[in-house]
């Protein structure tokens, strides 16, 4: 007599996906890895250097940065500001959109699998954080608002404390560029 086969385990329950696409998930939460003190030294010191003027110098000393640490994520976060508040809105989003999609890279490999949260509570996860507000706030001023509204649906789910201030923030409008004071 052949004994019955073992009981198969349990599938779990799919996880809800958000309109942004990505799966949340409440209880996990994802800090990721501290960034390099050298990246972190070059973009203090090319901040300091442009004063935070938005004018192409500036965004040249931050590109350097970003090319100099292509995986830094608050390099291409602060790059796409410089570049918003230049006035240079294609490069904006396309500085906004690389490191966002790094930032995707770097969670995954620090056990997000597009579930839980990623605070800005958490020093680490701002340069992400900062990245993703950057895309949204680009994308609404070249009028992709579909995409800077699950941006920002994308941001209060990943952080429900809303550390940005997302939920309170004036609408964003297409065509609209933020000033320095509207940017983390």
């Amino acid at each position: 007599m052949t004994e019955p086969p073992a009981p198969r385990p349990a599938i779990p329950m799919a996880v809800p996906m958000a309109a942004h696409g990505h799966q949340i998930q409440r209880g996990h939460r994802t800090v990721l890895p501290a960034e390099p003190a050298a990246a972190t030294a070059a973009l203090a010191a090319a901040l300091q250097a442009t004063g935070g003027r938005p004018d192409a110098a500036a965004v040249a000393a931050l590109g350097a940065v970003a090319a100099q640490y292509p995986a830094f994520l608050d390099g291409w976060a602060r790059l796409a500001q410089s570049a918003h508040l230049a006035g240079a809105d294609v490069e904006a989003y396309a500085f906004a959109r690389a490191g966002y999609h790094r930032g995707l890279d770097r969670l995954r490999k620090s056990g997000w699998g597009g579930t839980g949260r990623v605070g800005w509570a958490d020093a680490e996860n701002r340069g992400f954080l900062r990245g993703l507000h950057a895309l949204m706030v680009t994308a609404a001023r070249i009028g992709e608002m579909d995409e800077a509204e699950r941006c920002r649906q994308f941001l209060l789910d990943l952080d429900p404390e809303d550390g940005l201030g997302i939920a309170t923030a004036p609408p964003l409008v297409a065509g609209q560029r933020l000033g320095a004071d509207r940017l983390p």
